[in-house]
């Protein structure tokens, strides 16, 4: 369905909805960036302090068995905007990324023809400044924040972006640390729940912490702390990201909106080694599980969500239904009372937030290596993967075989399995060949991002 039908398709939705009396519940996605499927408390996490995500969890449901779009942040963002896997969605590569068009229909166009309020503030990734992927021209009435993933490595920019317009940060020029973004792109959240709560909104609040380089302003409540320094600086930026979240909750119930949102809180992708601890052993976010960001392991692309929507999702509860990135497009849409547009691969998980169960579907991840100097994915670099039910399919590259894990019995992937079930290998290699199409080239020619050179700290 391109742009223009789906326009005329939800015309009518719209004028139905506009005559209802009750207001649609808002719609908060709160993400952190590489913290892994351990990285909070109520996860498992044990050093770094995660009090207002734990208390969202007492409060909600904390879903195991939640997936990432892809295991590194543009190509998950472009499966979470597009309700698309990574077989089918447009971005699939981080850096050199192919914006998306204008017939690509994201969540927040879904949203605002559903009669919300649309704010995006944070970090994008799928389309630079002055083409058609921008925040703006993909169904966001507001958006403050970094448009390119490798500029938002730098906390201290010397400009970011206000929808289309370039705001300077002067006190940041010649590689000062003057203003920090993380606190500049929070207080604009914090602004658009103010500005905007006697309307239905939709708040994609994507920071960029704890996500490297790990400059944040202070340490703190660390600094006394026997570890390395980059170590308490890491857990410093995962516990002031939960802090966002804490305000964003508190803004909620200071404007009588909390038992009228659903809160989606969650992971761009899994967690990187942990800093200058290169074996992982140390904050260990992604617990027990296989790999690291960038892996098609568990531990890449398996993240934490809490959902809290008082009175309609469970308390205090878990829940290891396996659902993805994919899946929030079609939820939020029924979520607001409307249809998605067709041919998404996600599905509506509102039963299944509702308590219901779910019969085992095919969840699919895919990457390829990306050459960025010559601005092409390398051919012969295709990794996929998928899940169905309990059991895990990778290949690492084209024409080897698919290594099988049983998740429920092996939810670290260290036996592989496939010998020993190749019926369940046959089925899933005949779904894998329909599992994707080609991806569009990836040569924007138009990337916005600040090299590692004007970075504070990295000489």
């Amino acid at each position: 369905m391109n742009r223009r039908s789906f326009v005329l398709t939800t015309a009518a939705t719209l004028a139905a909805a506009q005559t209802r009396t009750a207001r649609p519940p808002n719609i908060v996605w709160f993400m952190y960036d590489d913290l892994g499927s351990a990285g909070l408390g109520c996860f498992g996490q044990q050093k770094v302090l995660t009090p207002h995500s734990d208390r969202l969890a007492t409060q909600g449901t904390r879903y195991t068995a939640c997936y990432a779009g892809g295991s590194v942040c543009a190509p998950s963002r472009s499966v979470l905007m597009t309700g698309q896997h990574l077989g089918h969605t447009p971005v699939r590569a981080n850096a050199m990324t192919v914006p998306f068009e204008d017939a690509d229909i994201t969540v927040a166009e879904v949203l605002k023809k559903a009669g919300y309020v649309t704010g995006g503030f944070g970090k994008w990734g799928l389309g630079d400044a002055n083409t058609t992927g921008t925040p703006t021209r993909q169904g966001y009435d507001e958006f403050f924040g970094y448009l390119h993933q490798t500029q938002a490595h730098n906390y201290w920019p010397e400009y970011l972006r206000d929808g289309d317009t370039k705001v300077p940060l002067p006190a940041n020029v010649g590689r000062k640390m003057g203003t920090y973004s993380a606190k500049l792109i929070a207080d604009r959240s914090y602004a658009f729940i103010e500005k905007n709560r006697n309307k239905p909104f939709f708040l994609y609040a994507t920071t960029t912490l704890p996500h490297a380089l790990f400059h944040p302003p202070t340490d703190a409540p660390y600094s006394d702390k026997p570890w390395t320094a980059l170590q308490k600086k890491y857990a410093a930026m995962v516990t002031d990201a939960d802090a966002q979240l804490g305000h964003i909750l508190s803004l909620l119930d200071q404007y009588g909106l909390s038992d009228n949102t659903i809160v989606f809180c969650t992971s761009d992708n899994g967690g990187p080694q942990a800093p200058d601890d290169r074996d992982g052993t140390f904050f260990r976010t992604n617990g027990d599980l296989r790999g690291y960001k960038g892996s098609l392991f568990e531990g890449g692309i398996r993240v934490p969500m809490i959902v809290r929507w008082p009175g309609k999702v469970a308390a205090g509860k878990t829940n290891a239904t396996p659902w993805y990135f994919a899946d929030f497009l079609p939820t939020a849409a029924a979520i607001a009372g409307v249809k998605p547009p067709a041919g998404i691969d996600g599905v509506n998980m509102l039963p299944v937030l509702q308590g219901k169960s779910m019969p085992a579907r095919h969840l699919y991840w895919e990457q390829e290596r990306m050459d960025n100097k010559n601005r092409r994915l390398v051919p012969g670099t295709l990794a996929q993967a998928v899940r169905h039910g309990e059991w895990k399919a990778i290949r690492h590259k084209p024409e080897t075989p698919l290594e099988l894990y049983n998740l429920a019995q092996d939810p670290s992937e260290k036996s592989n399995v496939a010998a020993a079930n190749p019926q369940v290998v046959a089925k899933l290699e005949a779904w894998l060949k329909t599992a994707r199409v080609q991806a569009r080239p990836h040569n924007n020619g138009n990337d916005e991002w600040v090299g590692r050179k004007d970075i504070p700290g990295e000489h």
